[in-house]
C-alpha cells in the first residue's frame, strides 16, 4: 500500500456529520458528551437522519444507515464525519457502496472498532481516514489523547507513541491500523487494502486468548502477514478474563503468533478499547523501532488539494 491521500485540514467553523454505521446507540450521556466536546472546538456538529434508530442490533436498517453515510459523504459542505459508536454492522453498509472518488472531495473519517471496515475500504481507494475514538468513547479520554486528534486535523505533526519493543529493529512503513476481529473478517475481500510496505496496528477486546489465537491462525495461514513489515500492538482488554485458570495470557498467545515473523514488533501501545486510545492516521507513512518501542510519525503531512481530490 503506498501512502493515502489525505482530505483537507479542518477549520474552525467547518461542518462534521454525526453517522451511527454499525450497532444502535445505547449511551446517550457518552454520546451527547462526546458531541459536545467537538463543538467546543468551534466545528459545526450535525447528526444525520436516523442516526439514533434501532433496528435489532444495529442502528437502522442498513438502507438507513448507508444513506446516512451518502447525507455525509457526498455534502460538499461536509469537511469531517464522526461515528457514534462501534458494535457490528458496518461491513454490510459495503455490500453494496461506491465512495464515487471523482465525485466529491474527501473528507475525514473517524472511528475504531467495528469502524475498521470503513476505514479499510476507504484506503482501497487511496483515501486516509482516522482509527480514534467514537463519540461514546471521546469524553473518558485524557486531554492529551483529545488534544492529539485535535491537533492532527488542523495540520500538527503527531508525537510518537512509546510501547514495549519486541526487537527485530527499525522499519519504515504506511501504517494500517486496525481491530483484529473485523480486519479478520475482511481478508480476501475486496474491503482488504493492499498489505504491500504495511506496518499493521491491532487491537481488539472481549476475545478469549484462544479466539486471538484462532484469529491470528487464520491470518498465518492464509499468509496474510507475508507483506507486513512490522506490527504495533494496541490493547487487547478484557481478554485474559475469558480465559480459563490454564488457559495462555493474551500476550503469549501475541508472542506465541507473531514473534517468529522475525519483523519488527512494539506492544501495548496506547491505542485501543478500555483506555486511552490515541488517534492513528490510516495511510501516512510511519517509523516503528521495535528495539526502542517507538512508533514515529512524519514531521510534515501535506493535504491534497480540492483540485486533486476531485480529480
Amino acid at each position: 500500500m503506498d501512502k493515502l491521500m489525505l482530505p483537507p485540514w479542518l477549520q474552525p467553523g467547518d461542518l462534521l456529520k454525526v453517522i451511527a454505521p454499525s450497532g444502535r446507540l445505547l449511551e446517550q450521556d457518552a454520546f451527547w458528551a462526546g458531541v459536545d466536546i467537538w463543538r467546543s472546538q468551534g466545528y459545526r456538529v450535525e447528526l444525520t437522519t436516523g442516526w439514533d434508530t434501532r433496528w435489532g442490533y444495529l442502528a437502522g436498517t442498513d438502507q438507513g444507515r448507508r444513506q446516512a453515510l451518502a447525507e455525509a459523504w457526498f455534502d460538499p459542505d461536509c469537511k469531517g464525519i464522526l461515528c457514534a459508536r462501534g458494535g457490528y454492522g458496518g461491513m454490510r453498509l459495503l455490500e453494496a457502496w461506491d465512495w464515487k472518488i471523482d465525485q466529491v472531495t474527501p473528507k475525514w473519517l473517524i472511528g475504531f472498532s467495528d469502524i475498521t471496515s470503513l476505514l479499510w475500504s476507504l484506503s482501497t481507494v487511496g483515501i486516509a481516514s482516522i482509527h480514534g475514538p467514537v463519540l461514546t468513547t471521546f469524553a473518558a479520554e485524557p486531554n492529551w489523547s483529545k488534544q492529539r486528534l485535535f491537533d492532527f486535523l488542523v495540520g500538527k505533526p503527531l508525537e510518537p507513541l512509546q510501547g514495549r519493543g519486541w526487537g527485530n529493529g527499525q522499519v519504515a512503513g504506511v501504517l494500517l491500523p486496525g481491530n483484529l476481529t473485523v480486519a479478520t473478517h475482511i481478508l480476501k475481500t475486496p474491503l482488504q487494502p493492499d498489505f504491500d510496505n504495511v506496518i499493521l496496528a491491532l487491537e481488539d477486546v472481549t476475545e478469549a486468548p484462544y479466539r486471538i489465537d484462532r484469529l491470528l491462525t487464520q491470518w498465518r495461514l492464509l499468509g496474510a502477514f507475508e507483506k507486513i513489515k512490522g506490527i504495533a500492538l494496541g490493547r487487547f482488554s478484557q481478554c485474559d478474563e475469558l480465559g480459563s485458570a490454564d488457559s495462555f495470557r493474551v500476550l503469549e498467545v501475541l508472542g506465541d503468533r507473531l514473534r517468529d515473523l522475525n519483523i519488527p514488533i512494539v506492544a501495548e501501545l496506547p491505542f485501543g478499547h478500555d483506555g486511552v486510545n490515541a488517534a492513528l492516521p490510516v495511510g501516512v507513512p510511519v517509523i516503528l523501532d521495535g528495539d526502542r518501542g517507538l512508533l514515529s510519525f512524519p514531521e510534515k503531512l501535506p493535504p491534497i488539494s480540492t483540485a486533486s481530490a476531485m480529480g
